[in-house]
């Protein structure tokens, strides 16, 4: 496996294809349409079916935000197994067409009509992800559309606009997903600091279409098919708890040394790193010691290196029984965390900053960003 990249011998630029479309507002839905509901605004849907996690949000726009109606997220370990057999195993699919179920009773429930469905790294790479898919289409009714990495990595980016500081000038933005790593490098050194979020915003349209007004430059990108569960996969033979987490930290480098930023002198001020992940905000959630969630707390906040390599030496130290009943880590997180912590740590390792931005939004924010910024239902949209 090779990390993606725009415009190498190792990358394209064409789409993968789909199995079937996503129902867009051109494309009626398979759902049952309730028609319309007098007075109400719109409802929007994003659903990620990655290698490890079933999620879907339901939002409607407000303002030049959106506000969350409903929300599903379920470990349905779908990528299980298929780093040895390249195929989705029989009991990954049913786990995660009881996931999709939930999935279609809430859309149709709240009369979604305006969606995007999607699935990533573990379609991406599965042989038989396209007759999952089509099981999907026939037992739940909804169509998912395989999105490729450069999408994947742009959507992640728009999701982050909130966060980006009127101060930077170079930001780097991680999505540290189950089968695959996104990093997006962008310079916003010639946009003025008060346009720098909804330059980042107008990156819907794709990293090189960016339309008129200020301009977000994306200076290289890549997808490393490396995340939590395929890293964690890679070193399922070491026994040493603590080697194990050096070994996968160093071999991610590894596969960064392409990534044109990589090998650049950048300077420390107007440099953000924003991270956005389940291993992020569990390291930022074991940080402030919450021992139940809170979003409003995780989100937007800032950490040091030297805070998160505290927390992750504590997570260390636990060992695997440990962290299993830890309740700041959760038992859906356990087996997973110290691979994300290594790709983390190789993050703070290599680049110049002290400081990382924690980002509880992701994949499926920006699927409702892209979908409302093209509608022009944002207050600020659309980012033309």
């Amino acid at each position: 496996m090779t990390p993606e990249r725009p415009n190498r011998a190792d990358a394209t630029d064409a789409p993968v294809e789909a199995v079937s479309a996503v129902p867009r507002a051109d494309q009626p839905s398979a759902l049952p349409d309730p028609g319309p509901v007098p007075g109400a605004a719109p409802l929007y849907a994003a659903l990620d079916l990655g290698t490890n996690s079933c999620r879907m949000l339901i939002a409607q726009p407000q303002g030049s935000q959106f506000l969350i109606v409903d929300s599903f997220s379920k470990t349905v370990q779908l990528g299980a197994g298929l780093e040895a057999t390249g195929r989705l195993s029989r009991a990954s699919m049913e786990r995660t067409i009881q996931a999709l179920r939930i999935c279609e009773k809430k859309l149709v429930r709240h009369g979604v009509r305006r969606m995007r469905l999607v699935a990533t790294e573990a379609c991406r790479r599965a042989r038989n992800a396209r007759d999952f898919l089509r099981q999907v289409r026939r037992e739940t009714g909804l169509s998912l559309d395989i999105i490729g990495p450069e999408d994947e990595a742009r959507l992640a980016v728009i999701s982050c606009a909130p966060l980006v500081n009127p101060s930077t000038e170079q930001l780097l933005v991680v999505d540290i997903g189950g089968g695959s790593t996104e990093l997006v490098w962008i310079d916003l050194s010639a946009v003025a600091p008060a346009d720098r979020p909804r330059a980042i915003m107008r990156l819907h349209m794709g990293f090189n279409a960016q339309g008129e007004g200020a301009v977000a430059r994306v200076v290289d990108w890549i997808s490393v098919p490396l995340g939590v569960a395929t890293l964690k996969d890679q070193f399922v033979d070491v026994d040493d708890d603590a080697a194990r987490f050096a070994l996968m930290s160093w071999f991610f480098e590894e596969n960064l040394a392409s990534f044109s930023p990589y090998n650049a002198t950048n300077p420390r001020a107007g440099f953000q790193i924003i991270g956005t992940s389940g291993t992020v905000t569990t390291i930022a959630a074991g940080f402030l010691g919450l021992r139940r969630y809170d979003r409003a707390k995780v989100d937007g906040l800032q950490m040091t290196s030297d805070q998160i390599d505290t927390v992750i030496r504590e997570f260390l130290e636990l060992g695997p029984e440990g962290r299993r009943n830890d309740p700041r880590i959760g038992r859906d997180r356990h087996s997973l965390i110290m691979s994300g912590a290594a790709i983390l740590q190789a993050m703070m390792r290599i680049w110049p900053t002290d400081r990382l931005s924690v980002a509880d939004r992701g994949l499926r924010e920006g699927l409702l960003y892209a979908q409302m910024s093209a509608d022009g239902v944002l207050e600020d949209g659309p980012y033309k």
